[in-house]
């Protein structure tokens, strides 16, 4: 299998300099349970996409900072190849901002999360399935694309994960993340949160995500796309 890695993270700063970049924690991540599978990272955020009708095994498109709603060049080419890959049967698996991405590109719509930022681990479901992730968001899926059907979520992210049944599976959260990173994460963003966010993103921490369980739904999605 050969996946292709999207990278839309577009921090570039030093806290981001200092740790791994998308890329590199997406490829761990998979190899984490499919040490055999190849993984090419394009950093789209720098504009560099695939060669035209370049086809994979399974396409993953990661989080950023970046809103779906910014008018950069790149997140428009990224939803038109979106809407290139779903035209041609590929499969895809979005994340964070590629859930969303990939939601608004098909159609549905993104806005705000009505009680503001979400930040540390997360208790959610997909397919009834309980599983803890890591989230890092203001944001959320608040209409489907025509064609999707919600896979889970919480109370108060309803589309935390949805599918285009065949063809497309997402999640809201961050299946990437290690314990360390977000940890640092929280760290660096504390300042800036409000208070009771920050604390509420310490406090969950003292559990850990089912970073084994999502690695493995991923692969079997893929696997189940050949």
């Amino acid at each position: 299998m050969h996946i292709a890695v999207l990278m839309t993270n577009t921090d570039e700063s030093e806290f981001a300099q200092a740790r791994p970049k998308d890329g590199e924690k997406f490829t761990t991540m998979i190899h984490s349970v499919r040490p055999d599978w190849r993984v090419t990272v394009f950093p789209v955020k720098d504009g560099v996409f695939p060669p035209a009708n370049a086809r994979f095994d399974g396409w993953l498109i990661g989080g950023s900072p970046a809103s779906v709603h910014d008018s950069d060049p790149w997140v428009g080419q990224l939803f038109a190849l979106i809407r290139r890959l779903v035209s041609d049967g590929q499969a895809i698996f979005g994340a964070c901002f590629g859930h969303q991405a990939i939601a608004m590109a098909l159609g549905g719509h993104v806005g705000p999360n009505p009680g503001g930022w979400v930040f540390g681990l997360v208790e959610t479901t997909i397919e009834g399935a309980p599983l803890k992730l890591y989230g890092s968001h203001m944001e959320q899926v608040l209409q489907l694309p025509k064609g999707a059907v919600i896979l889970g979520g919480t109370p108060d992210c309803p589309v935390g994960s949805f599918a285009i049944p065949g063809q497309v599976m997402t999640t809201q959260y961050h299946p990437e993340m290690t314990h360390d990173f977000i940890g640092d994460l929280v760290e660096e963003y504390a300042d800036d949160l409000p208070k009771t966010v920050a604390d509420r993103a310490r406090q969950s921490l003292a559990q850990r995500a089912d970073s084994r369980a999502i690695a493995e739904r991923i692969a079997c999605f893929f696997e189940g796309q050949r």
